[in-house]
């Protein structure tokens, strides 16, 4: 494959900052996936990455159905997609619920899921769907050491399960455990933990199929454990990141081959000293939530580091007796290409070295009909 393969031939078209995509990367991203796993049928990625119809187009026509969201946007945006299976991994609460509700009733033809991690909102949740003369399905969210939500996979868990057995408007399905702490470069310690945090809601499953409930399915992991959890044939994997790839998973899970998809492209807009160029890619232009130097790489240009950042600049160290000049283009994969995602309204596709089209990033607002 071509060193040069993010080379674009008509960028005096291309206006900076900008999101491009390379759509046959993406599709190769697509393919070596569906290869690491069994069966398509156990895959659910998550479409907040992404956040467009064209790559759930791609997902479905490769045999995926079933997908994993984090907001309302985005499960409306996989519905109006004829997805046949949206978990919202959240759960929903307040206004939140409400909007649900509406989606649920919008878009019959998606079978619509949420997650619930206490009594009292798997209750609201309950009446809230009695209302409307619905019966929704839920996973119990389980906190195996993200601790951010969920309810750890022990007695309490089992006993939150049952009471949702009991409630009109709810169904329980099924487990959900996200692992997102477990990133270790060095995938047998990643295995190790990702195996230890795993084993109580596997022993969840099976109290719950000793006590005469249907086999809950377990949807788990990211993209950082999706190898290890790839290997359990009774588990729905929820990676995101495949399709597009970035910088930080490409360093930290070296493992997983796949390619950069998705770049910001920026140009050198002033000269403000001898050793340093001033691009226009800001906070508002790349992820910011990491650390100065894990926020953008320049594939043209990687001797170039970070000296500041602010909200439309980058400030970046050339060195002496630099070539740069004011207008220079600069390819940049992002460190965290999710985030950096829903700071764009529209990907430009980059096909055969041109500007081929536009992937407008849907999801990424708040709200789309509901």
């Amino acid at each position: 494959m071509s060193a040069n393969w993010y080379n674009i031939q008509d960028l005096d078209k291309l206006d900076t900052p900008a999101l491009v995509v390379y759509p046959d990367r993406v599709k190769t991203n697509i393919e070596a996936i569906t290869g690491m796993i069994d069966d398509v049928a156990r895959l659910r990625p998550h479409v907040k990455t992404y956040k467009n119809a064209e790559v759930t187009a791609l997902l479905l026509e490769a045999g995926i159905s079933k997908f994993k969201c984090a907001t309302i946007a985005e499960a409306e945006l996989l519905a109006i997609s004829k997805a046949p299976d949206v978990l919202l991994a959240y759960q929903p609460e307040g206004p939140k619920l409400h909007r649900f509700i509406r989606l649920i009733h919008a878009y019959p033809k998606t079978r619509f899921a949420c997650l619930v991690d206490n009594s009292t909102s798997a209750k609201e949740i309950s009446d809230a769907a009695e209302r409307y003369k619905l019966k929704i399905d839920v996973y119990l969210d389980l906190n195996v050491g993200m601790n951010r939500t969920g309810i750890p996979a022990g007695f309490d868990a089992l006993q939150l399960y049952m009471d949702c057995e009991v409630l009109p408007g709810i169904n329980p399905v099924g487990l959900h455990a996200y692992d997102g702490h477990i990133h270790d470069v060095d995938l047998q310690k990643r295995a190790e933990r990702c195996n230890f945090a795993f084993d109580p809601v596997l022993k969840l499953q099976q109290s719950l199929k000793q006590k005469g409930y249907p086999e809950p399915i377990i949807v788990a992991g990211g993209s950082p454990t999706f190898p290890i959890h790839a290997k359990r044939p009774y588990v729905e994997c929820s990676p995101g990141t495949f399709v597009y790839w970035d910088k930080g998973y490409q360093l930290g899970m070296p493992e997983q081959d796949f390619l950069p998809a998705a770049l910001v492209i920026t140009r050198v807009i002033s000269l403000p000293g001898p050793t340093k160029l001033c691009l226009d890619v800001g906070h508002k232009s790349i992820s910011a939530e990491n650390e100065l130097s894990k926020r953008i790489y320049f594939l043209n240009a990687p001797e170039l580091y970070p000296v500041s950042q602010s909200e439309e600049h980058l400030v970046v160290e050339a060195g002496k007796d630099h070539k740069y000049q004011v207008g220079d283009v600069l390819y940049g994969i992002p460190h965290h290409v999710c985030p950096t995602v829903a700071l764009y309204e529209r990907a430009y596709t980059i096909q055969k070295e041109n500007i081929s089209g536009e992937w407008l990033n849907k999801a990424r607002d708040r709200k789309i009909t509901i």
